[in-house]
This record gives C-alpha cells, structure tokens and sequence, in this order.
C-alpha cells in the first residue's frame, strides 16, 4: 500500500486533472484535423495542428505513466500470491524505476514554454563607463555575436550603427534572423564587464570598463503592440558617418519618437526613406513590447529569482578578464578560462548552462505545484 499512496505523492490531482484534459483535448483535435474541409481555412488548420504537435508528446508521455501505475499496482497485488510473491519483489523496483523515468520525462514536457523562443530578435549593444575602451570592447561584444550567429547560420543585419573614433561602437543595433535566435541569446541582456590592459595605455595599466546590451524578441507589431500613428513624432535627417557619399545627399535618415513612452529610435543605414522608417517602426515595436515585458518580470522577480532577470539593465551578469584570460557569468557562478574562444563566438558552453539553469528553476517552481 505504501508504493500506491506513493504514486499520490509523485503527482498532485491538479497535475492529473490538467493532463486528463488535455488527453480530451488531443481526441477533439483529432476529430476537428479529420474533418471534412478542416483545410479549407489554412490559418486555422495550421493552428490546430501546431497545438496537436505540442500537446501530442505530453499526452504520449501520460498514457506510459498510467500504463506504469497500472503494472506497479499488477505487481503488488501479485505479493499476496505465495507462488508469485517471487517474481512481484522482482518487478516492483523496476516498476518504481519506470514511474520516476516517465514522471521526470512528464516534468519537462510540463515545463512553460517562452512564446519568443522561436523568433528573430533585435541586439542592441551601448558603451557605458571606460570612455573609448568601452566602444571597443562594444565593438569585441559584436564581433563575438556576429561569430556565434555564422556558427549557427543565423542573419545579422546591422540597423543602426554610432561607430567612435579609435573604432568599435558608442551603439549598435543589430537584426539577428534565424531558428530559435531568442531562445540561445535571451540570457545575453544585462551589464558586461571587461578588465584589460588597453591598447592606449602606455604604463600597462589594467582598466575596467563597461558594455550593455540588450536583446530584444522581435514583436509582430500588428498583432502584439498598438502603436498610435497620432503618438509619434517622425523626423527625418541626412545620415552621417561612413556609408560613401551618396548617403548624405538626401534625407533618407529617420528618428522617430513614442511620445508615451519617450522611446526614440533612430535608423539611418538604408538609403530609403521608406527602408529606414519601416525598420525603425519595428524597433520601436520591440522596445514598447520589452518595456511591458520588463514591468511584468519586475512583479515576477520580486518573488521569484530568475535568469531573464527583474528587466534592470544595470545589473551586471559577466566580468571579461582579458589578463587572465577568464571569464565569468555572475548569475551562475560559471568560470570559463576560454576567453579566446568565447570572444570567437564559441557561446555553446555559455548558453547551455545558463539554459539548464534557467530549466531548472522552472523545474523548482513546477514542483512546487506537483
């Protein structure tokens, strides 16, 4: 009897209850994708059968933890058989092994999933304390994206560029386009740190300089941000800075200002008018819809650490420590001394901790509720 009360304590009647109705909910999305004309309204159709293929796998995973249950109970009813009692003491903790594999497996199906993973996202990357060595190492912090996105085959369009005098950034924003972008960079926003010894420095001396950088889901403006045509303020200018000379014979430059929010955005790297306002316009939607997110993740984290952070850019998450060739993600306790490569865009032993860090808070809080 103890095993069976066992089960009990394994998985709460709430998490029973939710898996049941989706295991109802499954047999209905067969009926409606079997239907006659279930094709007809293509949005719909592709609808339904993405929520098919997520609700599948966990409704799957169900039926293997009822059919485990069921064998644990055969065995121990089995015990009170003399001749059987044998075989049952045998199968039991294989039966419990079962029951812990496949309740573990349910977990991470159970598991809230980031509605942004899958999108493009925008990078913006600004100079903070440290004067020219901090446009510098914005420009190191770049570079070691751009690197990472190759090895990924993702697209990095540059948006916006404010380039300094000794080279690297003042700011950059970057289009970073490909499959799962925000769920490998999401972690990334926050204060970065670097320790070297510049390349002006005469007496050898290391300085301390900073870098934020922010990393932004891409929103459907549309369908996710009411942007008021009426609440913003659209100016247009000639661009400056390299970009040849054509770029400086028409006002092709735009800023545009959310005067809600005080939000401005400024695009000036195509040399249409209209190139520029449409990428603008698509910032713009990202930063309103993060600022929304961030004010929803400030309540979050006043109860609950989280990796994704409170929103406070100014928080610092790693420390570059060029002269020891280290470097260290604060969030986790994660040294790394690999700074060449990682500054080469090898991110995977950064991303995958921070991911399974992330997981595992999740599994905390989903634990709670089991």
């Amino acid at each position: 009897m103890r095993a069976a009360m066992h089960l009990h304590v394994i998985m709460k009647p709430s998490i029973r209850d939710k898996l049941e109705q989706l295991t109802g909910r499954l047999t209905e999305l067969d009926r409606l994708l079997g239907e006659e004309g279930a094709t007809r309204d293509m949005d719909s159709y592709r609808k339904l059968s993405r929520e098919h293929a997520e609700i599948g796998a966990v409704v799957a995973l169900y039926a293997e933890y009822r059919s485990a249950e069921e064998a644990l109970r055969g065995a121990q009813e089995m015990l009170a058989d003399a001749e059987m009692k044998a075989l049952a003491e045998d199968e039991l903790p294989r039966c419990r092994e079962e029951i812990e594999r496949v309740e573990e497996a349910l977990r991470m199906a159970l598991l809230p999933r980031d509605p942004n993973d899958e999108r493009n996202l925008f990078l913006e990357i600004r100079a903070g304390t440290g004067g020219d060595e901090s446009a510098l190492f914005a420009g190191d912090l770049f570079r070691m994206y751009c690197r990472y996105a190759e090895r990924q085959r993702w697209q990095v369009e540059v948006i916006s560029a404010s380039q300094s005098e000794l080279g690297g950034y003042r700011e950059v924003i970057a289009r970073v386009v490909g499959n799962g972008a925000y769920s490998k960079l999401k972690f990334e926003s926050g204060g970065h740190r670097v320790q070297r010894v510049p390349a002006t420095e005469t007496q050898g001396r290391i300085h301390t300089s900073a870098c934020t950088v922010a990393v932004l889901p891409e929103a459907d403006a549309l369908a996710e941000v009411e942007i008021n045509p009426a609440e913003l303020r659209i100016d247009t200018f000639r661009a400056s800075g390299a970009g040849g000379q054509h770029i400086n014979k028409t006002d092709s430059a735009v800023r545009i200002t959310h005067l809600p929010t005080g939000i401005v955005v400024e695009c000036q790297d195509d040399r249409s008018q209209h190139r520029n306002k449409a990428q603008a316009l698509a910032v713009l939607a990202a930063r309103i819809k993060d600022q929304q997110t961030r004010a929803q993740q400030a309540k979050i984290a006043s109860t609950r650490k989280s990796l994704i952070g409170s929103g406070d850019r100014s928080e610092r998450i790693r420390t570059y420590n060029f002269p020891q060739g280290r470097i260290t993600d604060h969030r986790i306790n994660l040294t790394l001394y690999k700074i060449d490569a990682i500054m080469d865009g090898d991110l995977n032993e950064l991303v995958g901790a921070l991911t399974a860090e992330h997981q595992a808070e999740l599994l905390a809080g989903l634990s709670e509720s089991m």
